[in-house]
């Protein structure tokens, strides 16, 4: 070992009496090995069109451009000084799997699964076979690098989600061919715009609809989600909005962080909840991860209160054949004064929110054009709760006070309890001691702001049920077996009842 010195967090872990699992921590790849990858799968052309695209990125381009370049563009400032460096122990443990194996119970954490640093970039080339080679790269360097230490550790697969074919492609790879078992998905696909593409092409890099393979979708995902279930791997969104929206600063990179994993979340999680994926799929599992749980729990609030008000059936309330149009007409003669005498030009809507605003009516014929929520098939809004509740999962760091909220049954409709997870971030810049991450989280049950069993929920329990949901032998063969095969034994009695 390379510290004897017991930690807070070694003491809580003790105290507890219950493993902690960490669903998002990160490595940082040592990329002179990931580039001898690259090539390996596909050549050092592959390699020179990597790092093209990352120099080129709307994430990365800042850096190779001069600061009229940055105005002119308005390319947003990319992140810098990204892990810590004081902590030189720390720095290695991010890089070496082997000391980050042997530092674990330092850390106060039995199981770590692990996420990319710079494999975030890798879906960044737009040149398709590019792409592929830098995934599969990368994911066979994941599967060598950290395949010795399964009982502890476990790295995650890059999943390129540019279209179903190619998910699904390097999905079976990764699980059959390398034995990876966490997948990482890009919340979005960034696609040009047509009449953009068509009129103007040179305007079509800024010009960009965010795909979410829900709602809208350029391609039907569903066989991407039946694949996943069929390899027992739940889908992993973690991927950042820096570059459009609010976070956009050509100056700050604290302003473009700030909140970004969250708007990038709250995106791919709508769309899959309003595009019924959860409604077709129950059995499946999907991860939000770095962004918290704040914004899922007001998603969440807000996706009851939106069906409240605008269910096919509660939409009468809004339809304007229901006006009285007679009355209307009537009250503003007896006190609109002047107003009256230009009623005629109104259209059909007196508000100008409906048909009267220029809406074809022959469009609400089409059942989904009138009712919004038709894929969800919503009977009644506690319906919501399950759908939602039971099939998203949150990584939510340590640090953050927010993470209360998703135990807050009493402010949650339905006495709901929304599936936070225990998420480290240990290797990235808001982490500058890893041996702190476990305290840190542990100080919401000494402020009094959630329960021991709510602190067990958040590091173990909703771990274990959010990995083993589509994979019950997900934690064989790990220092957690015993632990975890007690909640996946209680989770499917409760199903079953």
């Amino acid at each position: 070992m390379i510290t004897e010195q017991a930690t807070r967090s070694a003491e809580i872990r003790a105290k507890v009496g219950h493993p902690v699992i960490d669903s998002d921590g990160h490595m940082i790849e040592f990329e002179p090995d990931v580039l001898d990858y690259i090539k390996q799968v596909g050549g050092a052309g592959m390699v020179d069109g990597y790092l093209s695209a990352i120099a080129g990125s709307r994430l990365f381009g800042w850096d190779y451009v001069t600061q009229e370049e940055r105005l002119d563009k308005r390319i947003a400032r990319s992140p810098w000084w990204g892990a810590p460096t004081k902590n030189t122990l720390d720095r290695a443990t991010a890089t070496l799997p082997r000391l980050l194996y042997e530092r674990l119970d330092e850390f106060g954490i039995d199981y770590a699964i692990l996420f990319p640093s710079v494999g975030m970039t890798a879906t960044y080339p737009k040149d398709r076979d590019v792409r592929r080679a830098v995934c599969r790269g990368y994911n066979t360097y994941y599967a060598q690098m950290y395949g010795e230490y399964s009982s502890r550790l476990t790295a995650a697969a890059i999943i390129p989600m540019q279209t179903p074919e190619e998910a699904i492609e390097e999905l079976e790879y990764a699980v059959n061919v390398l034995g990876l078992k966490v997948i990482f998905m890009q919340a979005y696909v960034r696609r040009p715009i047509p009449a953009v593409l068509r009129e103007s092409p040179q305007a079509a890099r800024w010009a960009f609809w965010l795909d979410t393979y829900g709602i809208d979708s350029a391609y039907d995902y569903d066989p991407v989600w039946e694949k996943c279930l069929e390899l027992k791997v739940a889908p992993c969104f973690h991927t950042g909005a820096t570059g459009w929206g609010s976070h956009n600063s050509i100056s700050t990179y604290c302003y473009n962080h700030i909140g970004n994993f969250a708007t990038a979340g709250e995106a791919v999680c709508k769309s899959l909840f309003m595009g019924g994926v959860t409604r077709r799929f129950p059995g499946l599992k999907f991860g939000f991860l770095e962004g918290g749980v704040g914004w899922a729990c007001n998603l969440y609030a807000d996706l009851i209160g939106h069906w409240e008000k605008r269910n096919i059936n509660a939409l009468e309330d809004l339809n304007p054949a229901n006006l009285d149009r007679s009355l209307y007409v009537d009250l503003f003669k007896r006190y609109g004064g002047k107003m009256a005498e230009k009623l005629d030009q109104l259209g059909k809507d007196p508000l100008g929110l409906g048909a009267g605003a220029g809406m074809n009516e022959e469009m609400l014929e089409d059942p989904p054009m009138k009712d919004e929520w038709i894929h969800c098939r919503i009977e009644r809004p506690e319906d919501i709760r399950k759908l939602f509740v039971e099939s998203f999962y949150f990584g939510c760091e340590a640090d953050d006070p927010m993470n209360a909220w998703a135990f807050n049954d009493r402010v949650n409709r339905f006495g709901a309890k929304l599936r936070a997870i225990f998420s480290s971030d240990i290797s990235h810049w808001d982490v500058p001691d890893m041996a702190a991450v476990v305290e840190e989280a542990y100080e919401l049950v000494e402020d009094g702001l959630i329960t021991e069993e709510d602190f067990k929920a958040f590091v173990f329990t909703n771990p274990v049920e959010f990995f083993s949901g589509v994979n019950p032998d997900f934690f064989k063969g790990t220092v957690v077996d015993g632990e975890a095969e007690t909640v996946i034994q209680g989770a499917a009695q409760r199903h079953c009842s």
